[in-house]
């Protein structure tokens, strides 16, 4: 009897130490890592220099947009307005419109050297770009009316209809002036706003009175608000 209970309580011990030993010998939960900690990357602000760059463009940028192009000659309208007057007394003594039309054109080439040396002389003289800021914009403001205004004007000679065209010269010269000077002193967008006005009316009145009209508007116009300009702008 007693050896049975000791074979008994061996055969308990072996069981215990074969099935249960390697349970309690595992751990219940698995080992953790080290927790470590991660840092942000820091940006690294941007330099000295670019900062200094982006301010000096940006003080720049803005003192363009409120500078006014002061570069327009005012000799160089009165000068225009002369030779515009000259050409209206030539071109009224011609009998076929044709001519006149081209004595005209004549005059446009002439008023646009004029304009071009008188305002690259001006804006030497008061050291602002012609063709930089305020100045490209009235200039390429300028430029669309007037390329409009030569193609009308092909259209017409062809069409045979003549009439208009001191009426369309006018008006889109006009258009061209006021939007360019927009960017200007403010006796530019006015004599822009004078010859949309007469341009206007040259479309409706009788062609006997188109000859004046250039007069009035080419040669007059430019000569007032050239000495306006003059007297209030400078040269």
């Amino acid at each position: 009897m007693l050896i049975l209970e000791n074979h008994a309580i061996l055969s308990i011990h072996l069981c215990f130490t074969k099935y249960l030993t390697g349970l309690y010998s595992s751990p219940i939960l698995p080992v953790m890592e080290r927790i470590r900690l991660v840092s942000k990357t820091k940006e690294e602000p941007p330099a000295l220099h670019d900062r200094a760059m982006d301010n000096l463009r940006y003080i720049r940028e803005t003192m363009e947009r409120a500078t006014h192009f002061t570069a327009i000659s005012g000799r160089g309208g009165i000068a225009i307005g002369s030779t515009a007057l000259i050409a209206s007394v030539i071109a009224s003594q011609q009998r076929n419109f044709k001519w006149w039309v081209y004595v005209w054109l004549v005059e446009g080439l002439i008023s646009a050297l004029i304009a071009g040396w008188s305002m690259d002389r001006k804006s030497r003289a008061v050291q602002m770009p012609l063709f930089a800021g305020p100045g490209r914009k009235a200039v390429f403001s300028l430029f669309p009316p007037l390329i409009a205004g030569g193609l009308l004007t092909i259209v017409l000679v062809r069409a045979e209809l003549m009439s208009p065209i001191p009426g369309v010269w006018l008006l889109l010269y006009g258009t061209g002036v006021m939007t360019g000077g927009m960017f200007s002193v403010r006796a530019v967008p006015a004599m822009g706003l004078c010859f949309m006005a007469l341009g206007a009316i040259a479309l409706f009145s009788s062609p006997v009175y188109v000859n004046w009209f250039m007069a009035a508007g080419f040669g007059g116009l430019h000569i007032v608000f050239g000495s306006i300009i003059v007297r209030k702008y400078g040269g």
